[in-house]
């Protein structure tokens, strides 16, 4: 049996695989098995759509299930293209402006990446 390689977060050696993913359960860290380090950005906060595809401030997103908005009755449909995106460290994760509604705090993932 091979051994497998810390967490690159935590570097705990106690990782596991589970569907080809790799994962902590100190920090609950999960990446996969064939990324290398080098696709891994430098700086510990790392933001993934709903596909494990690392997002970035500007990127294009596309909804992937019907979002209703807290307080109104607004809802944002799947397929709806938000671009601009920004990152940020909180529960939603990603600050944007969604098309007919406004500014919005989503999580990440119900989105996933478009490519420009």
């Amino acid at each position: 049996m091979t051994a497998l390689p810390p967490c690159p977060k935590c570097q705990s050696a106690l990782t596991y695989e589970d569907r080809g993913l790799l994962i902590c359960p100190e920090c609950g860290h999960e990446w996969s098995a064939t990324q290398s380090a080098a696709e891994e950005p430098a700086e510990g906060f790392v933001v993934r759509d709903a596909n494990g595809t690392i997002l970035q401030d500007g990127d294009t997103v596309t909804v992937i299930k019907d979002l209703k908005a807290k307080g109104s009755s607004a809802v944002v449909k799947v397929g709806t293209k938000i671009k601009g995106i920004r990152l940020v460290d909180s529960d939603h994760n990603i600050d944007c402006k969604v098309p007919g509604i406004g500014p919005m705090g989503l999580k990440s993932e119900f989105v996933k990446k478009v490519s420009d």
